[in-house]
């Protein structure tokens, strides 16, 4: 009967020198993006930000600007 609480090969204790070893194995392994895919996302992310703010400011003071006509305090 195979139980979760069994494992099936023991643990192996290192210390941290063998931590940031294999850290470092597994870093090197990662598909890293170019400058040119790092760049081109960033714009694209300062566009949307940008085009997010203006929706939002426009929402806010259309939605104010009826508030305060409604209620007449404008």
């Amino acid at each position: 009967m195979d139980t979760a609480d069994q494992e099936t090969e023991p643990r192996r204790r290192g210390g941290p020198f063998r931590f940031f070893g294999e850290v470092r194995a597994e870093a090197r392994k990662v598909t890293w993006a170019t400058r040119q895919e790092v760049t081109v996302s960033s714009i694209m992310v300062f566009i949307m930000a940008v085009v997010a703010a203006v929706f939002f400011f426009l929402v806010d003071s259309i939605a104010g600007g009826l508030i305060r006509w409604i209620l007449g305090i404008g």
